[in-house]
């Protein structure tokens, strides 16, 4: 009898285990009016990042991706240099994995590779607008390229 019920108490606790970490890492993200304005552009943008001390340049055509960024994102210095290298050096490697597999992740979402090296100092700017776009991107297209939600 004791058996049974710590048979049965064990299962129902695997269970709500179970349904609350599901229902914990589908939680929708939160859109606002402001950045629900920016996915909704048409219009294509075209951004250039890139450095003056570097040589490296990123050239993103997202429509809305500008008004996001000037709207919705954190000012320019809110993260640390060391912090957005870390997000994007995990996202950089997500999302060519997702390049390499086209018959899995949409190929229309996911076009081409991005050469981002870690032994490379590219500069605030270039990590900062890289960082956001990756923010962005998985927002927009309810995408994630890690393990953690993109926050703005």
């Amino acid at each position: 009898m004791i058996k049974k019920l710590f048979a049965a108490i064990a299962i129902c606790s695997l269970l709500f285990i179970c349904v609350v970490g599901c229902n914990s890492s589908k939680q929708a993200i939160a859109i606002s009016d402001e950045e629900q304005k920016a996915f909704q552009q048409v219009e294509g943008d075209t951004i250039e990042i890139s450095s003056d001390k570097t040589e490296y340049e990123i050239i993103i055509i997202e429509p809305g991706f500008n008004y996001w960024l000037l709207s919705v994102a954190r000012p320019e210095g809110y993260y640390s240099q060391s912090f957005l290298e870390a997000r994007n050096q995990i996202w950089v490697i997500s999302w060519n994995q997702r390049v390499l597999q086209p018959n899995q992740f949409n190929p229309n979402l996911y076009e081409l590779q991005i050469d981002y090296r870690p032994d490379i100092d590219y500069g605030y700017e270039v990590n900062y607008k890289l960082y956001n776009y990756f923010v962005y991107f998985q927002r927009k297209y309810r995408q994630r390229l890690g393990t953690f939600t993109p926050r703005l």
